[in-house]
């Protein structure tokens, strides 16, 4: 099922009205669908690579609406839609150990988990369940979608072709050397 919805993906990231399909998808990746906006976002970005920033900011603006719906089902569907949907997944022990991260640094880990292939429908739902506040949540979310998407872009914007499977298969290598990176500079500016 999941090659299939991989395979119709594609397509739409070819259609006419792939701008459209890409927000969409974007939006409801972010509470419910189990393919990221990835999927779309690289052969889009390859297809017209001058429009690479414009793409990336459509998919981190739908994302991060999409986000609130996330939140929304954990904060008030819990039980009846927010549960059903980690289990769907089966993340329940993640969900579990995101309870605890969020209670103490909620927004540094939507921040450093949110642009990775960790699935952000955990990372939204958790927030909403954990009655993050809700300014956090956004500036956190806008933060970590934006790194992400622009990432991508960046990189394909920049190398093209050639970076695809790069992209595909070490995606999660990337994002957390970039995630180190960034810890790592907060530690440093903090210690001097």
């Amino acid at each position: 099922m999941l090659k299939r919805l991989y395979e119709w993906m594609m397509g739409l990231a070819g259609h006419r009205h792939a701008v459209l399909w890409l927000a969409i998808v974007s939006f409801v990746e972010s509470s419910i669908f189990p393919i990221p906006p990835d999927v779309m976002l690289i052969p889009m970005v390859l297809a017209d690579r001058r429009r690479a920033w414009r793409y990336a900011l459509i998919a981190t603006l739908a994302s991060v609406v999409g986000g609130w719906l996330g939140y929304a089902i954990g904060y008030y569907l819990f039980e009846t839609l927010g549960r059903p949907i980690i289990g769907f997944y089966h993340l329940e022990g993640s969900f579990s150990a995101f309870q605890a991260w969020f209670a103490q640094n909620g927004g540094w880990v939507i921040l450093a988990k949110g642009w990775t292939p960790i699935p952000y429908k955990l990372i939204t739902i958790t927030a909403g369940f954990s009655h993050l506040d809700p300014l956090i949540f956004t500036i956190a979310s806008i933060g970590s979608r934006a790194m992400r998407f622009f990432l991508v872009a960046g990189l394909l914007f920049r190398f093209g072709a050639p970076i695809r499977d790069f992209i595909e298969r070490r995606l999660t290598l990337v994002t957390t050397g970039f995630v180190l990176a960034l810890v790592g500079g907060f530690l440093l500016i903090k210690v001097f």
